[in-house]
């Protein structure tokens, strides 16, 4: 029986150069099987590369018959290579004839090899290809050996990405790694983007991969491991992390792994093998994610993220590389990649160069995603596992109306794509038609459609779209985009400027609505278990009086002369109301003593979006000059569904029965005594306006791309009938169903675009 390798170390100095050489990549291949088949002291040597069509063809060898190279080929999961492929792990057989996997492969003369040794290439836990040592002798390969191949085919795996091999094998078929691939989503922005990816958290490339010094790599290594331990340990020591809460639990989950001895251990043992401490960090996670992977247990499946996160991390202490995805220098087409963001993370990116988002997470309504439709882009979320699927610089498509992603898509599938777009701008151009005709049904009920906006350059869209005015301008996107706090005079001029630009049109600007998932960096809050429904909007405002006032002093000083419409957003209370409307008195008291140009007029309205409202809608009636529903919150609140949790974001319809009744029952109380308007993702769609004006809605705000859309299925449709439809539904006793279904079959008998 033969011993254990020479050394791993030897092996990989000796592929180095032999990657180096100026030779054709045939060549390159052949003598780097030579050098293992030696090394490992073994009869064969065999590499197999995945095509993009699911074949592993073999590629070079020593020890089978020259000829079968780019001839003998088996598809995943056939033969003892192709189950290696299908299930990314090792197969070690003393006698590799008896397992029942085994495929006999006339051409390649292996049948009198007995010893099998089979491991995957694995590049961020995806399969390449296979790498295989063989031997007449009946034996089991020691697991040296076994961790000697690992380390071997992490080097190959690199390799295999490189352009040259991609020409090597069958023509007009791409490796897999440069496969197409198309994934389901879900659609958060409607639009079509073409371009080329950034990851927004990119992994860190390792282009070191030897190591000369084994003590100095572990060295190295201890050090990193010693440094993230202390950055986690120092983050649960922190103040504002509380006893409990799901952020706390995921700390720990983070100091779990970073104590882990066994992977420590395996790091280290890749490190002695011959590899450098970034490249044993990514073997072994590469490792970790493939099995991983495998699980069907989804609390096990979203541990890879977190370990994934640990190796970036660790990554960047070894490279000291900071966290910049913004340093990287966007391309003129670029589609960000994440697996979750916030607002502010997107608005950094600023708008002029973004043609696509794509998400791993996140709902329709989270604030991410509604800030990206407000900028016009086009975004897809729930693309499970874009992020390791996709390197910087991809070309990748964004449907965002049918909720799929395409990476590397093939010629035919861009030019149809192209296409697309071509015929999106030629129904944009029949929606500036309408820009200037009212939403007015076919039975004469006329609906007013505003925009929501917040940041300037939003503006413009007010002609473009024909908006009848502002219904909702977000106050917190210049907070969220500044460094630093925006100052008084900051404020007043960016307010000036909306209502230069909406002329005689109304715009109602809400306060500050930070907290949540919007937050400032330059403004210290405290973590919490549930931000959702924590200290945001106008709590955060009356407890920080400040904050408010000065905003308030901004929006009185701009509106001098003119109408001003404000709104407060999360009122649960209608003593908050009172203190609101006390602090804005004593601001135009303010004024006057300083000799100030009051505001022509002043309309307090109220953004309805807490359930607790619901029951003081009389009271609510009597203190608010206005009424604006934030459907987004509402429905979050009302049926207990997290909008950025995607197990449960898409769960409950808005057009459901319970969440219609709530929405009349505001209409219902106002009776029109005080002007009620609805601004959300609600009203955004044909079929949701539809359903609002079946309800009795006359008053709309949504994104100005929406705008179009929207009117073009209210001035196809009769308003009675609506109505009389909603009105059925709503007395219906069933509990279940949606008015949605109804609503479809509506607008496709009577031919209304939706």
């Amino acid at each position: 029986m033969r011993g254990p390798p020479a050394g791993p170390r030897n092996l990989l100095r000796r592929l180095r150069q032999v990657m180096a050489e100026p030779i054709e990549a045939q060549a390159r291949l052949n003598k780097t099987v030579q050098l293992i088949a030696a090394n490992m002291v073994a009869e064969v040597c065999s590499l197999y590369v995945l095509h993009a069509d699911g074949v592993l063809e073999l590629y070079a060898t020593e020890g089978l018959k020259p000829e079968a190279v780019h001839q003998a080929t088996l598809t995943v999961g056939q033969g003892l290579v192709g189950t290696i492929a299908a299930e990314a792990r090792p197969l070690n057989l003393a006698d590799a004839q008896s397992h029942p996997a085994y495929r006999y492969i006339p051409e390649t003369g292996e049948e009198r090899f007995n010893a099998f040794l089979g491991v995957p290439l694995l590049r961020a836990g995806r399969t390449l290809g296979v790498l295989v040592v063989q031997n007449a002798a009946h034996r089991t390969y020691h697991a040296e050996e076994v961790e000697a191949l690992q380390t071997t085919a992490m080097i190959l795996a690199e390799v295999v990405g490189v352009a040259e091999l991609s020409r090597l094998g069958k023509p007009d078929i791409g490796l897999d790694v440069g496969r197409a691939i198309l994934l389901e989503g879900v659609s958060l922005g409607e639009g079509i983007g073409l371009g080329h990816a950034v990851l927004h958290d990119p992994r860190v490339v390792v282009t070191d991969l030897i190591g000369e010094d084994p003590k100095k790599e572990s060295t190295r290594l201890d050090e990193a491991i010693g440094g993230l331990r202390l950055f986690v340990d120092d983050m649960l020591a922190r103040d504002d992390v509380s006893a409990a809460g799901e952020h706390r639990e995921i700390l720990e989950a983070y100091r779990m792994f970073a104590h882990d001895r066994g992977w420590v251990r395996r790091m280290h043992e890749a490190i002695n093998n011959g590899l450098s401490a970034e490249a044993a960090v990514e073997k072994v996670q590469s490792d970790m994610r493939a099995r991983l992977l495998r699980q069907v247990d989804p609390y096990l499946r979203d541990r890879m993220h977190d370990f994934d996160d640990l190796a970036n991390r660790l990554l960047r202490v070894l490279t000291n590389r900071e966290h910049d995805p913004y340093g990287q220098g966007l391309p003129r087409d670029a589609v960000i990649v994440a697996r979750s963001m916030g607002a502010a993370e997107l608005l950094d990116y600023g708008q002029a160069r973004i043609r696509g988002l794509v998400l791993e997470e996140g709902g329709a309504t989270s604030h991410v995603a509604i800030v990206a439709r407000a900028l016009g882009i086009a975004t897809v979320g729930r693309a499970e596992e874009v992020v390791a699927l996709v390197e910087n610089g991809d070309a990748i498509i964004v449907d965002g109306v049918a909720g799929r992603v395409h990476v590397r898509p093939n010629t035919d599938v861009e030019a149809a794509y192209a296409e697309k777009v071509r015929f999106r701008a030629r129904r944009q151009k029949q929606y500036e038609l309408l820009r200037h005709k009212p939403a007015t049904t076919t039975d004469g009920q006329r609906i007013g459609l505003m925009m929501n906006a917040g940041l300037l350059v939003d503006l413009p869209h007010l002609d473009e779209s024909g908006a009848e005015g502002i219904g909702l301008f977000r106050t917190e996107l210049q907070f969220m985009i500044a460094e630093t706090m925006p100052r008084l005079g900051e404020q007043r001029d960016l307010y000036r400027t909306v209502m230069e630009a909406a002329g005689d049109r109304p715009v109602a600007f809400r306060t500050l609505d930070i907290g949540g998932d919007k937050v400032l960096p330059y403004l210290k809050i405290a973590n919490e278990q549930n931000p959702a429904m924590g200290w945001r909007a106008i709590r955060l405002g009356l407890d920080r009086p400040g904050l408010l006032r000065m905003q308030l002093r901004a929006l009185l000083q701009a509106a001098a002369g003119r109408e001003l419409r404000l709104m407060l957003p999360m009122v649960t209370e209608i003593d908050e109301i009172h203190q609101a409307r006390s602090m804005m008195e004593r601001e135009i008291a303010h004024m006057r003593r300083h000799g100030h140009v009051e505001p022509k007029g002043i309309e307090l309205g109220v953004v309805v979006e807490v359930p607790s409202l619901l029951w003081q809608l009389d009271e609510l009636i009597r203190e608010a000059d206005f009424i604006s529903i934030g459907s987004n919150d509402l429905l979050q609140f009302m049926t207990a569904s997290d909008r950025g949790n995607t197990l449960v974001a898409e769960r409950f319809d808005p057009l459901s029965r319970p969440f219609l009744r709530a929405l009349r029952s505001v209409l219902d109380a106002a009776d029109g005594r005080v002007p009620v308007t609805l601004c959300g993702e609600l009203a955004g769609s044909p079929l949701g306006a539809l359903a609002l004006a079946g309800l009795g809605f006359r008053s709309l705000s949504i994104s100005a791309d929406a705008i179009g859309p929207v009117k073009a299925a209210l001035l196809a449709a009769d308003c009675s009938e609506l109505e009389a439809l909603a009105r059925s539904y709503m007395a219906e006793s069933d509990a279940g169903g949606s008015l949605r279904s109804h609503l479809i079959e509506l607008a496709e008998r009577r031919g209304i675009p939706h």
